[in-house]
């Protein structure tokens, strides 16, 4: 019996890559002068460009693929490539948190004891860092900065409940997208977007504590400069999977997926559960350990 084979489609081409690479590019170059002061004025402005940018593609590639989708012109095999091209992507993101963390775990197990003169390390500990004190968080830099960790009571814990909160709301609209509820559906979804609203609101106020009353910054030695890049670049994906979630209230008030084609709601889910647990780690051990 002859195999039947489904037609691939194809897209036109597209502006939409080049405009993300661009956005990535104002994004990473205004940042970079933003923090490191060598551009106060321009770097800002790049970074909000950049943003603007990014917005403007992922709106605009969203709204292609959701034309396409609609218009029925994807196949089974298409809806696979879908699936395995999240997968990958969801992947690829394990993998850089995977180095961050590593990143942190070689500095708290090898490189601090090594600083305090561990395994036979009595004479550099003695040249380098005299006065070095072997434990974690470290908060006295070389050159006499001191600082103040940050607690994981308080906002840290309300964060970590108000993200387990959102991904029980988001299983909640995805069981209700499975049984065709529309008016529960809205609402849970919804519920999940303010919640990681709430999450970057609460995590903006952190930092504000930890730089004005904590004086916990960037450049407050490595303990600073890896707390802001873990949790900032989760914070990121927070902005980012928050922003995937409005889409999928907006498709919703119009009336887009049915129980059985909903792939792009279950894709941003996906993601939305694996930030969650991304943050879990982060919690434990950025916060506790």
């Amino acid at each position: 019996m002859p195999v039947k084979f489904q037609p691939y489609y194809v897209p036109s081409e597209s502006p939409w890559p080049l405009m993300g690479a661009l956005g990535l590019f104002l994004l990473a170059s205004g940042a970079g002068l933003w923090i490191s002061g060598l551009a106060p004025l321009a770097g800002p402005i790049v970074f909000i460009l950049g943003t603007l940018v990014m917005i403007v593609m992922l709106f605009g590639w969203f709204g292609n693929v959701i034309q396409e989708s609609k218009s029925g012109l994807y196949s089974a095999q298409m809806d696979r490539s879908f699936r395995l091209g999240m997968t990958w992507f969801i992947f690829s993101e394990l993998m850089f948190f995977v180095g961050l963390f590593g990143a942190l775990f070689y500095i708290r197990i090898l490189v601090v004891p090594w600083l305090g003169g561990a395994s036979n390390n009595a004479m550099t500990h003695a040249v380098l860092w005299p006065d070095f004190i072997p434990q974690w968080p470290l908060l006295l830099t070389p050159g006499g900065i001191k600082t103040t960790a940050i607690s994981w009571m308080g906002l840290p814990l309300i964060n970590t409940i108000v993200l387990l909160t959102s991904s029980i709301t988001l299983h909640l609209a995805h069981l209700a997208l499975r049984r065709n509820q529309r008016s529960p559906l809205t609402l849970w979804l919804g519920v999940t977007v303010l919640l990681g609203i709430a999450f970057l609101i609460l995590q903006a106020w952190e930092y504000s504590h930890a730089y004005h009353e904590l004086g916990l910054k960037f450049d407050s030695g490595i303990y600073g400069s890896t707390f802001f890049l873990l949790t900032g670049f989760h914070g990121a994906h927070v902005m980012l999977g928050t922003l995937l979630l409005l889409i999928m209230w907006i498709r919703v008030q119009k009336g887009h997926f049915t129980s059985a084609q909903h792939f792009g709601f279950q894709a941003t889910s996906w993601y939305w559960h694996f930030v969650d647990l991304v943050w879990l780690g982060l919690f434990v051990t950025v916060y506790i350990l």
